[in-house]
């Protein structure tokens, strides 16, 4: 058997570049054009909760023991972190990012503008 006591790669994925709380424009997919706010960032599985983005409807069963009815729930979906990309509040566009190391601190730099991109 061909590559049978091979071991499996790890796949490796790079650094996202976005965090929570960072302002995101949506570059692909049924919400593009729209802004918001991450609520959470899963690297492992390259994906992020936007605020607002991607909404789907999940239904839920009631419960009577934690006196749940049932019905409908809105909640925000996963986006793919490549279907997103960071907005720079002093130029007002969606931008890509510069790493800059200044002293003992590293800044992410809005490439259009050169100004810095919320807290290091």
């Amino acid at each position: 058997m061909k590559g049978a006591g091979r071991k499996k790669e790890k796949e490796t994925r790079a650094k996202p570049h976005i965090r929570r709380d960072d302002i995101v424009y949506v570059i692909a997919g049924r919400d593009k054009g729209k802004r918001g706010k991450v609520l959470h960032v899963s690297p492992q599985k390259g994906v992020a909760l936007v605020e607002g983005i991607n909404i789907i409807v999940k239904t839920i069963r009631p419960d009577p023991q934690v006196a749940q009815s049932g019905g409908f729930v809105r909640r925000e979906g996963p986006i793919t972190l490549s279907n997103i990309q960071l907005f720079c509040s002093h130029c007002q566009k969606p931008t890509r990012i510069a790493r800059k190391v200044s002293g003992d601190r590293k800044e992410r730099i809005c490439k259009r503008c050169k100004n810095p991109i919320g807290k290091a």
